[in-house]
């Protein structure tokens, strides 16, 4: 199988026997033509459809050394940096088809941050998680399967620790631990695609400490698993989905999140990578979050694509395309969208290496991606709003299009320029609706990969002020004790590369000889 079909994928995940997947109060059975979710479903298959289409196959297949055969890049463990680059430039591309969040990044970062933190475990002396993960990983590869990652967990009060918790489920965690495998309690929430999904990864959300041990745990089990329960949130316009049309609510695809309940859930000691291991989870979610913030740089820019010639379309439909003010906006909407990719290109360009075979990207710039990808957005979607005009949040229905009584009173009031009729106008209106003021590319852009203070978080963690000040020092003629690095940056290594550097790798243990 390896590189799998599309309807391959299609038909996998069509019947569930054991997880519950609700929406809107009903249960759920096949997802597949369940009218909320096959949006969500057509979106994930779209990395399938990447495969095997022309224009994008050679960026989403890759060759891996695990099995010694092709696979598909989302199910891959980057070699390079130019797999990491490759990564941005796919998403990128992928959202120009689909024009939503295919759902498929995050189980893609959570096998790359388990292959970099299995190898660090090993390489202090626990080789077990490492020998479990690589065969995980081969069954993964080989069978092609949809991964969701789910790290968010409830977290019920802010201020209080895992351990903490008057709700002792509050963050998932091992209420047992058995001879073949662990039970596991609690939920995970905003899991990206999950319903769509035949394997959930599931991380520690936070840096735990020795009292949080029974909380720092990370494993994987199908979907459809026996006491998992699956509640699909809701979106902007998704109640239009069940009115079988065509233009108001984009059915063909969309993305979805659902809150993840693991009720009393076994999981195999096969599939367990993290058990009781806390004092790596500070890392393991380093390691997450950056990978996850330098992907954005790739899907948010691809939607701001789309904006982009959404907006100059309808610049044109109403005549005024060439207005100096629509150009301004359409330039800066162009700087916003490439800055951020820019970004994700740099991140992935500058990695580092912190084990053997292991990339990892730069994790400053990764947060830099995704602190840009936290406001351009939303300036991107102003823009267009600005140039659309007031039709954005009032236009008919695609219904009373579709009335004999008002189709020819609405064509001739909605119609701008002669060769664009009033469903190009409406079809396009409701594009920029759909996609600027969907999850995917406004909410999403704010809070998935961590909120805007996460990033300033590391910000400070590694950007070296004392240094900069020493430098700035020596500069002005005042008593200084700057002492200049080979490193161009002034940043401080971060705590993966801390904790890397504790175990000589091989080279340096030749080089010390």
């Amino acid at each position: 199988m390896t590189v799998r079909r599309p309807e391959e994928y299609l038909e996998a995940i069509k019947v569930r026997h054991k997880a519950e997947i609700y929406v809107m109060g009903q249960e759920v059975k096949d997802v597949t033509t369940n009218p909320f979710l096959k949006p969500s479903v057509m979106a994930f298959k779209a990395t399938y459809d990447a495969a095997w289409d022309e224009d994008t196959k050679e960026l989403a297949r890759v060759w891996s050394p695990f099995i010694n055969e092709e696979v598909n890049r989302f199910n891959h463990i980057h070699r390079s940096p130019e797999d990491l680059a490759a990564k941005v430039k796919l998403l990128r591309k992928i959202s120009h088809k689909i024009g939503a969040c295919f759902q498929r990044c995050v189980g893609f970062d959570a096998l790359n941050t388990l292959w970099i933190m299995t190898n660090i475990m090993a390489q202090k002396g626990k080789t077990e998680p490492k020998e479990r993960f690589v065969e995980y990983l081969k069954t993964v590869q080989k069978k092609d399967l949809a991964l969701a990652g789910a790290m968010t967990d409830a977290k019920g009060i802010r201020t209080l620790k895992p351990s903490q918790q008057p709700n002792k489920d509050a963050y998932v965690r091992v209420k047992e631990v058995r001879s073949d495998g662990i039970i596991v309690s609690g939920a995970k929430a905003n899991i990206t695609g999950v319903a769509a999904s035949e394997e959930i990864v599931a991380l520690p959300t936070r840096a735990m400490g020795p009292e949080d041990q029974d909380y720092a745990v990370a494993f994987a089990v199908p979907t459809d698993t026996e006491g998992i329960k699956i509640v699909v949130g809701r979106q902007l316009n998704d109640a239009r989905r069940f009115e079988n049309g065509e233009i108001d609510g984009l059915p063909y695809y969309y993305n979805h999140e659902g809150l993840v309940i693991f009720d009393d859930v076994f999981v195999p000691m096969e599939r367990v990578f993290l058990l009781r291991d806390w004092e790596y989870t500070s890392q393991l979610v380093e390691v997450f979050a950056s990978f996850h913030r330098q992907g954005y740089g790739g899907c948010k820019a691809g939607l701001g694509d789309i904006i982009i010639g959404a907006t100059y379309n309808l610049a044109k439909q109403i005549g005024i395309e060439k207005a100096s003010h629509v150009q301004d906006k359409l330039n800066e909407e162009i700087f916003l969208t490439e800055t951020m990719y820019a970004a994700g290109i740099a991140a992935s360009l500058n990695a580092v290496q912190p084990c053997p075979n292991c990339w990892w990207v730069n994790p400053m710039q990764a947060n830099v991606t995704k602190h840009l990808v936290t406001r351009f957005p939303s300036q991107i979607t102003q823009l267009a709003i600005d140039v659309a005009g007031g039709i954005l949040g009032t236009a008919p229905s695609e219904w009373d299009l579709k009335n004999p009584k008002l189709k020819e009173l609405l064509a001739k009031y909605l119609q701008g320029i002669e060769g664009f009729t009033a469903e190009d106008r409406l079809r396009m209106v409701r594009l920029v609706e759909n996609v600027s003021l969907g999850v995917a590319f406004m909410i999403e852009s704010v809070h998935g990969a961590g909120s805007p203070a996460a990033q300033r978080i590391m910000f400070s963690r590694l950007y070296d002020l004392n240094y900069a000040e020493e430098v700035a020092k020596r500069l002005a003629g005042m008593k200084n004790n700057a002492k200049f690095s080979t490193n161009a940056e002034p940043w401080r290594p971060s705590e993966t590369e801390k904790l890397v550097k504790e175990v000589p790798t091989k080279r340096q243990e030749q080089k010390s000889k």
